[in-house]
C-alpha cells in the first residue's frame, strides 16, 4: 500500500481531476484543502473519489467553536471526505466535535517557518490532546525530521504521523520516514511538473525503499 498523499492544491476542477486521475496509481489518499474547494465547490470531494476510488483528506484546518467546526465538518463528510484535518489549540472541546462525525487528523505543529513562532511551543499540550481523543493521525513537519521524531516518540501507538512539507518546501521522503512518519503529502513537487504521474511514481518509489 502506498504511503504517499496529494495535496491538490489548484483551483481548476478538470485539472484537478486529470491530475488525480494520472497519479492514483501511486497515492494512498488525495488532500484537498480551500483553494481546490472554493475554486470547484465542495462536491469536488465526490467527483475526486469517483474518478480514483481513493479516500479524501479535507484538510480545512478547521480552528472555530464546537458548533461551527460540526457544522463545516458535518457537509464536508457528507460530500465523501474520508478525514477532516482540525487544528488543535483551540481545544478539546471543538476537536471534540469533528471527530463525533468522522475520521480526524490533528495539527500538532506545521511545516512554514511561521510554525515555529507560537504552534511549535505548545507541541507538548497538542501531542497530550491527541492521545487522550485517539485520532486517526497528527500532522507533523516533513521539513523538521527532526521533529517528526520527537512528535513520534510522544504518541501514543495507533495515532498516524502524516507529514507535510515534502518538496517544494525542503523536506525528503528518504529522511521524514526514517525519523518515524507513516505518510507523506506531496503537492508542487507533483501537480507542478511537468509530468505529474512520472513525478509521482518517482517519489512513490522512494517511499517504497523505506517501507
Amino acid at each position: 500500500m502506498s504511503r504517499l498523499i496529494l495535496a491538490l492544491d489548484v483551483y481548476e476542477r478538470e485539472r484537478a481531476l486529470e491530475i488525480a486521475e494520472c497519479t492514483a496509481d501511486y497515492l494512498w489518499a488525495i488532500k484537498v484543502n480551500w483553494p481546490l474547494i472554493i475554486g470547484s465547490g465542495l462536491k469536488i470531494i465526490t467527483e475526486l473519489k469517483q474518478v480514483t476510488g481513493l479516500p479524501i483528506i479535507a484538510d480545512l484546518k478547521l480552528a472555530d467553536i464546537p458548533n461551527t467546526n460540526r457544522l463545516i465538518a458535518k457537509k464536508v463528510f457528507e460530500a465523501g471526505a474520508d478525514y477532516v484535518i482540525a487544528h488543535g489549540f483551540v481545544g478539546r472541546d471543538s476537536v471534540k466535535a469533528v471527530m463525533e462525525l468522522g475520521k480526524t487528523i490533528i495539527v500538532v505543529e506545521m511545516s512554514h517557518p511561521g510554525a515555529k513562532e507560537f504552534i511549535q511551543p505548545v507541541t507538548d499540550k497538542l501531542i497530550e490532546m491527541a492521545n487522550e481523543l485517539g485520532p486517526f493521525g497528527v500532522i507533523a513537519p516533513a521539513t523538521r525530521p527532526e521533529r517528526v521524531s520527537y512528535i513520534r516518540s510522544k504518541l501514543k501507538p495507533g495515532i498516524k504521523v502524516i507529514t507535510p512539507g515534502v518538496g517544494a518546501q525542503g523536506g525528503t521522503a528518504s529522511e521524514v520516514l526514517k525519523a518515524g512518519a507513516d505518510y507523506i503529502i506531496v503537492g508542487r513537487a507533483i501537480y507542478q511538473s511537468e509530468n505529474p504521474r512520472e513525478s509521482a511514481r518517482r517519489i512513490f518509489e522512494e517511499v517504497e525503499a523505506w517501507s
